[in-house]
């Protein structure tokens, strides 16, 4: 494989916070190298289209601290076919593109992966998602921010929820994956968390809830991930309703105001420096590899593993939150 001295970068499926510092850490790492950086507009779906540009240091600029992604991201069915895959392709050649890093998920690895198998193209992932759920990182990028803005809102509804005596469902982004919604209710001390990784039993909920009263508790926050097997909030606030009568039920429903806001401290620190690695490791040779962080120090995982391996979930951490609940 020829020395990689042009490389692309994009980001791809849904935006996170610190998707910016990452691009910047590419960008900047790659101009220090000698290395000629090109930035890949809407993703996949861009690399069809061929928008594709060149990137300077001041490309970059005054862009660390900002949310979403200045190379905007897309969904792409067309580069599901091999006919789309092949026209990407042949926009990278025109501008001799010979290495690619993908900031995104377990999706944007899966399309990475098999480009690289078709056209020998390296690509290097960083991971990119609100969700925490790659295998071979602690975190992900944008994870900490989307944590600390729902603890925000939670502390917020904490307070109307004390002063009209209410029990709040707070429903958090987590399709497949609670890990937000365990750190942010762990961080926000709800009294319940519900999660994809465990099978919600209303009776249980509800038989804990009427503990709660029993116990004086006239208030409380539930924190459910949208992923959870017995619905949404509203489906699962609805059954409590119908069980528990006399609770004052309300639902949150949070949405995409997860994805947004300036990237946090660690958000930021985690970007830049797998952006830096992911730079060195396509000079290096590496291909479909992620760049993560495991035990405070940088690691390498395939994309196989990345994309078809389980990341561990803290079962104990409900747990935690239950007893210092009470």
């Amino acid at each position: 494989m020829p020395r990689v001295s042009r490389i692309g970068v994009f980001t791809s499926g849904g935006d996170s916070p610190g998707m910016n510092a990452a691009i910047r850490a590419v960008v900047r790492t790659g101009i220090n190298e000698g290395l000629d950086m090109f930035g890949i507009y809407r993703g996949f779906e861009g690399m069809i289209d061929g928008q594709i540009e060149p990137m300077e240091r001041t490309s970059v600029s005054n862009i660390i601290q900002r949310g979403g992604t200045i190379l905007k991201s897309a969904r792409s069915k067309r580069f599901m076919t091999y006919e789309g895959r092949l026209q990407a392709y042949e926009n990278l050649e025109k501008h001799k593109i010979n290495g690619l890093v993908a900031i995104g998920g377990d999706g944007t690895f899966t399309g990475a992966q098999l480009f690289e198998k078709e056209f020998n193209l390296p690509v290097v992932g960083l991971p990119g998602t609100i969700d925490n759920d790659l295998y071979g990182t602690d975190f992900t990028i944008g994870f900490d921010t989307a944590a600390n803005t729902v603890v925000q809102a939670a502390d917020k509804i904490r307070d109307t929820a004390t002063s009209h005596d209410r029990l709040f469902f707070l429903e958090v982004m987590g399709r497949d994956a609670g890990y937000l919604a365990l750190w942010s209710g762990l961080a926000a001390g709800a009294e319940f968390i519900l999660v994809p990784e465990t099978k919600t039993y209303i009776e249980n909920l509800t038989r804990l809830l009427k503990h709660d009263m029993r116990q004086n508790k006239s208030s409380g926050i539930v924190i459910v991930a949208e992923g959870d097997d017995m619905g949404g909030a509203y489906d699962i606030a609805k059954q409590v309703k119908e069980r528990l009568p006399e609770i004052d039920a309300r639902v949150t429903v949070l949405g995409h105001v997860q994805r947004g806001g300036s990237p946090t401290v660690s958000d930021r620190i985690l970007a830049s420096w797998t952006g830096f690695e992911a730079v060195h490791a396509l000079m290096e040779g590496k291909s479909s590899v992620m760049v993560g962080i495991e035990n405070r120090k940088i690691s390498f995982t395939s994309f196989d593993d990345a994309i078809n391996k389980k990341k561990e979930f803290n079962f104990g951490g409900l747990e935690l939150a239950r007893i210092l609940a009470l």
